[in-house]
């Protein structure tokens, strides 16, 4: 008997086929470039064959792109969608081709929404309908253990009310997708005669309207000023800082006559706060969770994080990330994992204070998932050198996971008041009593203790350095990938599987820039024709409704034909409204693309004319970039300079301290940014290379 077991990718093509081969040693075979394995499971052939990923995608019937508003929709082969997916039509008539051989059909895809849409689409229209006879294997991890377990507990079927809001999903984000990006790009187009890709989306609009209304924000705020005291109090030869009794103070005349009371003087200390807090270990890894602590500790992006953590799952090494879960199933041997970890050295020590315990209970966070557990390292150590980042992040997961089995941590705090003349200062100490949990997370730990000498009520002690320091009031911080993400995950908009990606196209569609997302004039105007012409379509409470009703699709509350149908009546008078005003709509974007592509190329300010810019600019005969000045143009200075002719040059938003130039990033393809100089005889540097 032949039975065709459909995998997601190859490489987990390759583990699932290597577990259940009766001795690990699977044949692999090829159709063209498309790989697939024979595995031997008992009286059984298993012909285990991965996709790659979606390989049908949802379109309008309707493939003109200047054709809209569109609302008949298909699946269909991706490369008769996309571009540069010619490949996929390989893939697909291979598994075609396999599965007219097949007497039974196994689907062995991720355990979620995406992954059981992706293999129903190809149990359909790849393998002839076989959609309703397919059986299920379950599983959070590639180790052969579960892998061989899984098979052995096949589901009966696939999960189709999964399914169905998978697809409703796709189906919703093309509708209103294809429908207002088709709307502005065409409307640019025909205003100015240039071709600009313009996108939103029911979950894209809303993200931008948060970054957009964080900017105006920024952008109106006027700065207060304040003024704050400054002093530090002598103790057995210490000096410590010490915080006045209230940190804003609202005039210079009040803030001098602080200063004059209290210089010169003595304190007296009146209470001594000593109290104990005992805090408990954090709760394990969920994907945002792990985004966002990734972000914190190390820079990587929700979306690098998650590519990273993907392919930690493919080589077995953790379960499988994208989960909302915070919680660990008693399921999971807690304890031969340990075990396992144990063998690499960094981990011996922490794994033997765990392993010597009774009983091992983890923590668990409120965050739950029905499809799959918390994060966690399955115990295998890697079977190659990993990447730096690829280490870190294992690393982060493996210690988080040793972390749910600690005990708390206790900490004292100790807050002395001071008086002096009449004014009160407070000092504060804080050291840790008995690190617990914290000794398995210390790497990733920044607080340091401040221990103080044993104080009583009653003492003197001598304050010196009083000063007074005036400041402003700052505006809000703008987000970043991090906290935007947790805004998406607390406005409940998008999914685990979808933020990152979201957020990554606000960056490639050039609406936002740099770390501390600063929205571009494209951006704004996007936002600002969105909420004059259509703003229910940046409305987040739409968008979290249609949310709620996926869930309710999943939990059979609600039917798929009913949210599309209701959707789509939402989106129709909103079109007709975005096609009443093409012209006024398409002049306000055309202007706000050439603002923004004009900003894009501004390097900085001419050191050498002091009146121009520094942009770069690409020659008309050569081809070549180069960096000149905009007073080029006016005869009023030929200052120039080379550029790398690889990898994308943005402006660095930085002056070189050696010389006062600009300077500017460099990112070439796979490798991290280069900061670098435009002047080629800056004295800090050899070359290009800063």
């Amino acid at each position: 008997m032949k039975i065709l077991l459909l995998c997601e990718k190859p490489s987990a093509a390759k583990r699932i086929a290597k577990a259940l081969d009766d001795n690990g040693d699977p044949i692999e075979k090829r159709i063209g470039s498309v790989p697939y394995y024979e595995s031997k499971n008992g009286d059984r052939l298993l012909i285990v064959v991965p996709a790659l990923g979606h390989l049908y995608t949802v379109a309008p019937k309707i493939r003109n792109r200047n054709v809209y508003p569109v609302f008949d929709f298909e699946w269909v082969p991706r490369y008769e969608a996309e571009r540069n997916a010619g490949n996929i039509k390989e893939w697909i008539d291979a598994i075609s081709k396999l599965s007219r051989e097949a007497d039974e059909f196994i689907l062995a895809t991720d355990y979620d929404i995406e992954g059981a849409t992706l293999g129903y689409t190809i149990l359909k229209y790849a393998c002839g309908g076989k959609e309703e006879e397919a059986k299920r294997m379950k599983f959070s991890t590639l180790t052969d253990s579960e892998l061989k377990q899984s098979y052995k507990e096949l589901l009966d079927h696939i999960e189709f009310p999964m399914v169905e809001a998978g697809i409703c999903r796709h189906m919703l984000d093309a509708i209103y997708g294809i429908n207002l990006s088709r709307a502005m790009t065409v409307a640019a187009k025909r205003w100015s005669g240039k071709y600009k890709t313009l996108s939103t989306g029911r979950v894209q609009g809303p993200t931008l309207k948060f970054l957009v209304e964080r900017e105006i924000e920024i952008n109106c705020f006027v700065p207060v000023p304040f003024w704050r005291i400054d002093a530090e109090v002598e103790i057995n030869g210490e000096t410590f800082k010490i915080e006045y009794e209230r940190s804003v103070i609202k005039s210079l005349r009040e803030a001098r006559s602080i200063v004059e009371d209290c210089s010169g003087r003595n304190g007296r200390i009146v209470d001594v706060n000593v109290r104990e807090l005992h805090q408990s270990p954090p709760a394990p890894f969920d994907l945002g969770t792990l985004q966002r602590e990734a972000y914190s500790l190390f820079k990587y992006t929700p979306r690098r994080t998650a590519e990273i953590a993907e392919r930690l799952y493919l080589e077995a090494l953790i379960s499988y990330p994208r989960t909302s879960s915070q919680k660990l199933p008693k399921s999971i041997n807690y304890r031969a994992i340990l075990e396992s970890l144990g063998r690499d050295a960094k981990y011996k020590r922490l794994t033997e204070l765990l392993l010597g315990r009774e009983s091992l209970t983890p923590v668990e966070g409120k965050g739950y998932d029905p499809a799959h557990p918390a994060i966690y390292p399955t115990g295998n150590l890697p079977e190659r050198e990993l990447s730096q980042p690829e280490r870190r992040l294992w690393d982060l997961i493996v210690r988080r996971f040793m972390v749910a089995f600690g005990e708390p941590a206790v900490k004292q705090s100790i807050k002395v008041l001071i008086d002096v003349n009449g004014h009160t200062f407070y000092l504060r100490g804080r050291r840790i009593l008995r690190e617990g949990w914290m000794i398995f997370y210390r790497p990733f730990l920044r607080a340091e203790d401040v221990i103080l000498p044993p104080l009583k009520v009653g003492q003197t002690v001598k304050i010196k350095n009083v000063s007074w320091k005036q400041d402003f009031t700052k505006p809000p911080s703008r987000y970043n990938p991090s906290s935007l993400l947790k805004k998406m995950e607390d406005e409940g908009i998008g999914t685990k599987a979808t933020r990152a990606d979201i957020i990554d196209t606000l960056y490639t569609r050039g609406y936002v820039s740099g770390d501390r997302a600063t929205v571009s004039e494209l951006g704004l105007d996007i936002i600002e024709v969105l909420s004059k012409y259509c703003p229910e379509v940046i409305s987040v409470e739409f968008t979290r409704d249609l949310e709620r009703s996926m869930e309710n699709i999943k939990s059979g509350s609600e039917r798929r034909e009913d949210v599309i149908d209701r959707a789509v009546r939402h989106l129709k008078p909103i079109l007709l409204r975005l096609k009443e005003s093409e012209r006024l709509i398409g002049e306000e974007l055309s202007e706000a693309i050439r603002k923004t592509l004009l900003n894009r190329r501004i390097i900085g300010d001419c050191p050498v004319c002091g009146s121009g810019k520094l942009i770069i600019i690409r020659s008309r005969r050569t081809g070549k970039r180069f960096i000149g000045c905009t007073n080029f143009f006016k005869h009023q200075c030929n200052v120039s300079f080379p550029l790398p002719q690889k990898g994308t040059v943005s402006s660095a938003n930085k002056i070189c301290s050696k010389c006062g130039f600009p300077m500017i990033r460099l990112k070439l393809k796979g490798k991290r940014p280069l900061t670098l100089c435009v002047n080629p005889k800056c004295p800090g540097k050899d070359g290009m290379a800063k």
